[in-house]
């Protein structure tokens, strides 16, 4: 059976567009009493982004801390503060910020309108009831949370997505000019998520002529990027639509090794998504070989430098719980290694790589 992807119903791309927000919004604004949630990445609250945000009399601004990787009991503990300020429920959730704050804004889009805690439906398709209206707006490219199923959240005995076809966004506004500025470090990683997100789909089982095509597309995007072949402003555009396109070819096919043991890695240590997969993608070139050799590449033109030994100081139960969530991750080993893919990464052999970390 093929894949029914459900996938960003609406999109709005181009310098300006986030001048267009509030035009979009107005459709969803039902009468006087009606409010939207506005979830920002609280880097910006000093920032003269805020200040263009489209707010109307009843809208909630809520400033959302990402400096760790996005917990379900932050996605409860924000549902539980929007769910207080009105007896009615939001007309739009809207997030702005990186990949982070989109999986706050789709986490909680699920959970105002599904009962228990967002740890209940960390897993493939257990979302029962319709999500809010959402929309993103990104100010960082690379992870493709704008236009993916999965919503990544770190919870009490796992890091894993709440993956349905409630979770993506109705609407995304991608506006190149909101990615100026971004830390040189922070750039580079959250991109190499999305250089991985192409090598893991190429090299995956699951691959197909639908999922090749946005991989191949994206690809030669953050080759454009990260090897320096355009200049600045072309390079913000490029970045966000590789982001976008490698979000659809995993979207149809999957990710593979190097997010498995990152799970793991970040679960533990708390590590960020995309600094997290470069250190887990260097040591992979046995799965990914001159991917790897690549990556290294732009590492050294981009004057990027990994942590290291991150694991160096990690326990006998810290290994084993690193290994317990990274092979948790059945659909993603089975498209990096196929249907035996129990006989090739064994818990022995998941150590040895994380070893190596």
């Amino acid at each position: 059976m093929y894949k029914n992807l459900r996938i960003v119903p609406h999109i709005v791309f181009g310098r300006g567009a986030f001048n267009q927000l509030d035009n979009i919004l107005s459709g969803k604004r039902t009468d006087a009493g009606a409010h939207v949630v506005f979830l920002i990445d609280d880097i910006h609250e000093s920032k003269p982004l805020i200040h263009r945000v489209p707010l109307h009399a009843n809208d909630l601004v809520i400033l959302v801390n990402v400096d760790h990787e996005p917990k379900t009991t932050y996605v409860d503990q924000l549902t539980e503060q929007i769910k207080a300020y009105s007896n009615r429920q939001p007309e739009a959730v809207v997030g702005i910020g990186g990949g982070s704050t989109m999986d706050l804004a789709k986490a909680i889009s699920i959970m105002l309108n599904n009962p228990g805690t967002s740890a209940d439906y960390q897993g493939w398709d257990l979302v029962k009831y319709p999500s809010v209206y959402s929309v993103c707006i990104p100010t960082l490219s690379g992870t493709g949370a704008e236009v993916s199923r999965t919503t990544v959240l770190t919870g009490p005995v796992r890091k894993l997505g709440i993956n349905s076809d409630y979770t993506p966004f109705d609407q995304v506004i991608m506006d190149p000019d909101l990615l100026a500025g971004v830390p040189r470090n922070q750039w580079f990683f959250t991109g190499m998520d999305c250089y991985i997100h192409n090598a893991e789909a190429l090299n995956g089982t699951f691959m197909n002529a639908f999922a090749r095509a946005y991989a191949e597309k994206s690809l030669e995007l953050c080759r454009d990027v990260y090897f320096h072949k355009v200049d600045e402003q072309e390079a913000e555009e490029r970045l966000m639509i590789a982001s976008y396109f490698g979000g659809l070819s995993i979207g149809y096919s999957q990710v593979g090794v190097c997010h498995a043991l990152s799970y793991g890695l970040s679960y533990l240590l708390g590590v960020h998504h995309g600094v997290g997969n470069c250190i887990v993608f260097d040591q992979l070139e046995e799965y990914y070989g001159d991917f790897v050799q690549e990556f290294r590449k732009m590492m050294q033109v981009n004057q990027i430098s990994l942590p290291q030994q991150v694991t160096a100081e990690v326990d006998e139960a810290g290994f084993e719980k690193m290994i317990d969530v990274a092979l948790s991750l059945e659909p993603l080993w089975e498209n990096a290694l196929g249907t035996e893919w129990k006989s090739i990464m064994t818990r022995e052999k998941a150590r040895e790589l994380y070893e190596k970390m």
